[in-house]
């Protein structure tokens, strides 16, 4: 398994390096046709499986249960920043989030409660994608994938290196227990966004492009550690409407 890994390393980094070029300024998003496609998908398997079951799961759930479940999922993922911090050597950053996890780790019991916030400490967030853009490699085309959702080709190959190699759950050795934590990890996001995919769905005219540009300024954003700002992209059929759109996913991204 590890040498596929490694084979997984590789191709995502020479895919993001390669294609990272293939979209310019004013075409970042020439798969539009079939990212509408899986777009679409994902919005009927959303809203006829996975919204309703996200919904059961926070009402069935006391929430006091839900914010210790993604407690101990922000703390595992605190590994994968500490490690992107370094390789972008913000080493202070990586001080201060190893800070966090041993705290929560420890007296926060096994993450479950978030004592660092408590304490003030800084949380930040960081994954290969970013740290792919931070030295230097571009966004590429946009993407949608499957049941994931907005992605461009670089962060696409960064979520397959810090899942094959960053993340504790994939450490686990019983496939059952890892895939049962993975679903866990999956819901519990998911319950967090039903106020605003609620909001989306009543809000956007068009609900692709809000979220592609949305996305495509949030991820600049990250990379830049909240600075600059990106074009919205221009569709041929965009109107006065339309540029309201746009600016309204400018706004939900900052």
């Amino acid at each position: 398994m590890r040498t596929q890994w490694i084979k997984s390393f590789t191709v995502s980094i020479l895919l993001a390096s390669m294609l990272s070029g293939c979209a310019t300024q004013g075409n970042r998003d020439p798969l539009e046709g079939i990212n509408r496609g899986i777009y679409k998908f994902n919005d009927i398997a959303d809203k006829a499986v996975i919204k309703p079951v996200a919904g059961a799961y926070k009402a069935v759930l006391p929430s006091a249960v839900r914010s210790g479940v993604n407690n101990f999922f922000t703390n595992v993922g605190t590994v994968v920043t500490i490690i992107n911090d370094l390789l972008q050597f913000k080493f202070s950053n990586a001080a201060s989030d190893s800070g966090r996890f041993v705290i929560n780790s420890t007296v926060g019991i096994a993450g479950l409660i978030d004592v660092a916030s408590m304490d003030g400490i800084e949380k930040h967030d960081e994954d290969f994608g970013q740290t792919l853009g931070y030295w230097g490699v571009g966004d590429g085309v946009y993407l949608v994938l499957p049941f994931l959702g907005a992605s461009t080709v670089r962060d696409a190959a960064g979520l397959v290196v810090d899942s094959a190699f960053f993340d504790p759950i994939m450490y686990v050795n019983d496939a059952q227990d890892r895939n049962l934590l993975l679903l866990t990890k999956f819901i519990d996001k998911r319950a967090q966004y039903l106020p605003g995919s609620d909001l989306l769905d009543e809000a956007a005219l068009d609900p692709y492009v809000f979220v592609r540009d949305a996305y495509l300024q949030r991820r600049h954003n990250k990379i830049n550690d909240g600075g600059g700002k990106i074009e919205p992209l221009q569709d041929d059929s965009e109107d006065e409407d339309g540029k309201a759109t746009v600016a309204s996913a400018e706004a939900a991204a900052k």
